[in-house]
């Protein structure tokens, strides 16, 4: 009997690495895109104040 590794185990792992980090940066932009646009609004309604 030869006992030999499975290279798709490998490549299963691979493609979930992948599409995880590809998700984990895709929430993690977002979030950073929504503070951004908080911040913005936050200034733009503070400068309106003293008009």
């Amino acid at each position: 009997m030869r006992e030999a590794l499975d290279q798709w185990l490998f490549v299963y792992g691979a493609y979930a690495l992948g599409i995880g980090a590809t998700l984990a940066m895709m929430a993690w932009s977002w979030l950073a895109m929504k503070r951004a646009e908080a911040r913005r609004e936050k200034v733009r309604s503070g400068s309106r104040v003293g008009k």
